[in-house]
């Protein structure tokens, strides 16, 4: 027997979800920022849909793929990214494609898809090459490393690079944008208290700066041309001939060193951990990279065939998420599951927690790329199971790059490197925030 949500069935009015707005002012932001779960603790007292009050809003968290596919898909318009995220994002990142929405987002995601698809893409392969052979041969020579701040600095070096128009091998000038950079998104989450030694201050001056070096790159780029992605963001016009100002592309170029950046460094230091981890699956990725070098060059056409690595890098997506949840604006009322949500509130969806979903993924808990193979393909079962990089019209834009620079990165390592992980370390995951 289905349960009856519908409003016009029941012939009751819909009550807002179960859960509490916590204390005055703050609401329950305190336990959102320390306690890693906040969440469970809370859907396992009030079920898949509950209310919060976080980050200054009323809040209803949703859970699930079927909530995942009303938000990003079938209800996207009752949504809005620039409602959804805290004003820092506003300052420290400005007005860019992250906090656009409507027709605004269409149009300037058309005149930024050129710099992350096609030609541009094969432009970037020689450069992404270089840098991660550098940092695979410097690593090569330490006795050991902490991954996650080494593959911080090469991520970082080739976003700068092919972002921002940065110097190649300039470790001076990448060290002070990384820094900058490091400044900012500390910022993100902080208390917006402009005094001169605050957090929030010190993210301001890392954005000042990082915006005055894109304009300073800008100039150069428009007397000489190169082939980066600023080069062309600067000479790319729609179809009705309309192009990005200095303003936007300055914001644009800062939001995709961010979201370029980040994201690819967790992805790519969980994929180090689970191929130590997994030996089994190491050696099968192994096997695939080992038939395919005894072709000529490394190229785009070899990375097509690495069917086993793209199953590695999506169980990476599932299990250790980049992205861990997404907040958007409620900009009009709903009611989703029989409860009604108001205009005004926000929303958070979880995307770690439908990746670990049983009902869609058998033995979730466990790092096991077969269970992407064409045979067992769990994430299409049910839509909008597997949104690490999003869903719908606002599907990562910077996908197809972030595919290419890790699949350069692993290539590499698989067929040039032997590691192994220290014992006695704390592996698990921090989500920011928590």
């Amino acid at each position: 027997m289905n349960q009856i949500n519908d409003n016009q069935k029941t012939n009751q009015t819909p009550s807002v979800p179960p859960g509490s707005f916590g204390l005055p002012w703050i609401g329950e932001t305190i336990d959102f920022l320390t306690d890693a779960n906040f969440a469970d603790k809370r859907e396992a007292k009030y079920g898949s849909v509950f209310k919060t009050n976080i980050i200054g809003k009323p809040t209803v968290v949703m859970c699930g793929a079927e909530a995942n596919q009303f938000i990003l898909q079938t209800h996207f318009d009752n949504f809005s990214w620039r409602e959804g995220w805290p004003q820092n994002f506003r300052e420290l990142l400005g007005e860019s494609l992250f906090l656009q929405d409507g027709a605004e987002h269409q149009k300037n995601r058309r005149l930024l898809m050129p710099a992350f698809h096609g030609t541009a893409l094969n432009n970037y392969f020689a450069t992404m090459m270089e840098i991660i052979d550098r940092y695979l041969d410097k690593w090569s020579k330490m006795d050991n490393l902490t991954m996650l701040s080494e593959m911080k600095k090469m991520t970082f070096e080739i976003a700068s690079v092919l972002l921002l128009g940065s110097d190649m091998g300039n470790d001076d000038q990448i060290t002070e944008l990384s820094k900058n950079f490091s400044d900012l998104t500390a910022g993100l989450f902080a208390l917006p208290i402009k005094l001169p030694w605050t957090t929030y201050s010190k993210a301001v001056r890392g954005r000042d700066f990082l915006l005055k070096h894109i304009e300073t790159e800008i100039i150069s780029r428009r007397k000489n041309p190169q082939q980066d992605a600023l080069s062309l963001l600067i000479q790319t016009q729609d179809e009705e001939g309309d192009s990005l100002d200095e303003a936007q592309i300055k914001v644009q170029a800062l939001l995709m060193l961010f979201a370029g950046h980040e994201t690819t460094t967790s992805m790519l230091t969980c994929l180090f951990m689970a191929l130590a981890q997994h030996p089994d699956i190491l050696n099968q990725a192994r096997l695939e990279q080992e038939g395919l070098s005894s072709e000529d060059n490394f190229n785009l056409e070899q990375i097509k065939k690495m069917t086993y690595l793209d199953r590695i890098l999506k169980e990476v997506e599932r299990l250790y998420p980049p992205v861990p949840r997404g907040f958007r604006g409620v900009v009009k009322p709903f009611v989703f599951k029989g409860y009604s949500v108001p205009k005004g509130w926000q929303v958070l969806y979880r995307i770690e927690k439908t990746h670990k979903d049983k009902n869609i993924y058998s033995q979730p808990e466990i790092f096991d790329p077969e269970r992407f193979s064409p045979e067992r393909a769990e994430h299409k079962k049910v839509d909008y199971s597997l949104v690490g990089f999003g869903g719908g019209s606002r599907f990562c834009l910077g996908y197809a790059f972030a595919q290419l620079e890790m699949k350069i990165f692993a290539t590499k390592l698989l067929r040039g490197f032997e590691w192994e992980l220290e014992p006695n370390q704390d592996l698990s995951l921090k989500l920011i925030p928590s």
